[in-house]
């Protein structure tokens, strides 16, 4: 256990972190879980440009890896991209 002030403390704020950042990958998670069940393709393109901005902080932070934001778009992009868009 720890036996300085400043441990104790960091050990209580990496685990707010902690929290925050498991809380923000799983919703991450549940966005692109969403939207490769997603048949529609404009309800598709809303959903990718959130899901992308999701991605692309969740890299920032270094919470995932800024090439594993990279590939989960590029393969979501090819997915909505393959959806046929509703005949006008």
């Amino acid at each position: 256990m720890a036996n300085h002030k400043s441990a104790k403390k960091a050990i209580r704020s990496s685990a707010k972190k902690r929290l925050l950042n498991r809380y923000q990958h799983v919703t991450t998670r549940n966005m692109v879980k969403k939207l490769r069940t997603t048949t529609d393709h404009a309800m598709a393109v809303e959903l990718f440009k959130s899901v992308s901005s999701a991605l692309d902080k969740l890299a920032k932070r270094s919470i995932i890896h800024k090439n594993k934001a990279a590939n989960n778009k590029s393969k979501l992009a090819r997915l909505v991209n393959g959806l046929k868009p509703a005949a006008a």
